[in-house]
C-alpha cells in the first residue's frame, strides 16, 4: 500500500501517504492500519519515526491509537470536530484581532442570513419567531434577564446557520458562538440600550428572512456585526 519515504522528512511523508489513503477512501473508517512491523518495512523507517507520524495523525483526528491485545491504529471517520476545536482555541485565546473577527463575521453571517432567506420554510420561520419572543421576554425582566437574552441571541444565530443548509457555516459558527464570550466580556459594554439595539437588529434580520429578501437580510446582518464590533473597538481603545 505504501512506498519508502525520503529520510530527510520521513515522518511527514508517512503522514501524507496515510492521510491521502484516508481521503481517497482506500483506508475507511473503522479499519486497522497494518501492524507497526509491517508499516516500518513498507515505509523503510525506524520505530521512532513511525510513532511520531502516528502521533501526528492522531492529533489530526484521523486515527485512534488503541492499546492492549486488540489494539492498533484505527481509522476514524473524518468530521468537523478538529476544525471546531482548533477554531475554538484560537478565539478563546483572543489571538484574532477585533478587525479580523469583524471582517470574518460580516462575510460569514451575511452569507448565512442570505441563504436562510432563500431556503427557510414555514417551520423555520415559526422557530425564529419563537426565539424572538423568548429574547423579548428576557429583556422585559430587566438586568436579571440579560444573560439569558445573550444566550437566546446565540441560539437564534445558530438556528440561522442550520437553516442555511450549509454544514461548513454551521460548524464554524457553532465554534464561534461557543467561544466568543471572551471578546464580549473583555470588550463589549453590556447595558439595556445596547441589548435593545441588538434585539431590534434581530427583528430586522428575521423580517427580511420572512420576506425572503436575501440581499436585505445580508445587509442587515453585516451592518449589525460592523456596528457592534465598533463598540468593542471603542472600549478596547479606552
Amino acid at each position: 500500500m505504501f512506498k519508502q519515504v525520503k529520510q530527510s522528512k520521513a515522518y511527514q511523508d508517512v503522514v501524507e501517504q496515510i492521510q491521502e489513503s484516508i481521503m481517497s477512501g482506500t483506508l475507511k473508517a473503522g479499519c486497522l492500519l497494518p501492524a507497526e512491523r509491517e508499516l516500518k518495512e513498507q515505509f523503510g523507517i525506524s520505530r521512532g519515526t513511525l510513532r511520531e507520524a502516528l502521533r501526528v495523525l492522531e492529533q489530526k483526528g484521523l486515527i485512534e491509537i488503541r492499546t492492549g491485545v486488540a489494539g492498533g491504529s484505527v481509522i476514524r471517520e473524518v468530521n468537523s470536530d478538529n476544525l471546531s476545536d482548533n477554531l475554538g482555541l484560537l478565539i478563546r485565546s483572543c489571538a484574532v484581532s477585533l478587525k479580523d473577527l469583524a471582517e470574518f463575521r460580516e462575510e460569514m453571517e451575511g452569507g448565512v442570513a442570505a441563504l436562510t432567506a432563500q431556503r427557510a420554510g414555514d417551520k423555520d420561520l415559526a422557530q425564529l419567531d419563537a426565539l424572538l419572543g423568548e429574547a423579548e421576554a428576557h429583556l422585559a425582566r430587566g438586568s436579571a434577564g440579560w444573560d439569558a437574552f445573550i444566550r437566546t441571541d446565540e441560539q437564534l444565530h445558530l438556528a440561522l446557520a442550520r437553516m442555511s443548509g450549509n454544514l461548513l457555516f454551521l460548524t464554524v459558527l457553532q465554534s464561534l458562538y461557543v467561544n466568543i464570550h471572551t471578546y464580549y466580556v473583555k470588550y463589549l459594554p453590556v447595558n439595556e440600550v445596547l441589548l435593545q439595539e441588538n434585539l431590534a437588529d434581530l427583528r430586522a434580520i428575521v423580517a427580511a428572512i420572512t420576506a425572503h429578501d436575501a440581499e436585505q437580510a445580508r445587509s442587515i446582518a453585516q451592518s449589525h456585526v460592523r456596528r457592534f464590533n465598533s463598540y468593542m473597538e471603542n472600549k478596547a481603545a479606552e
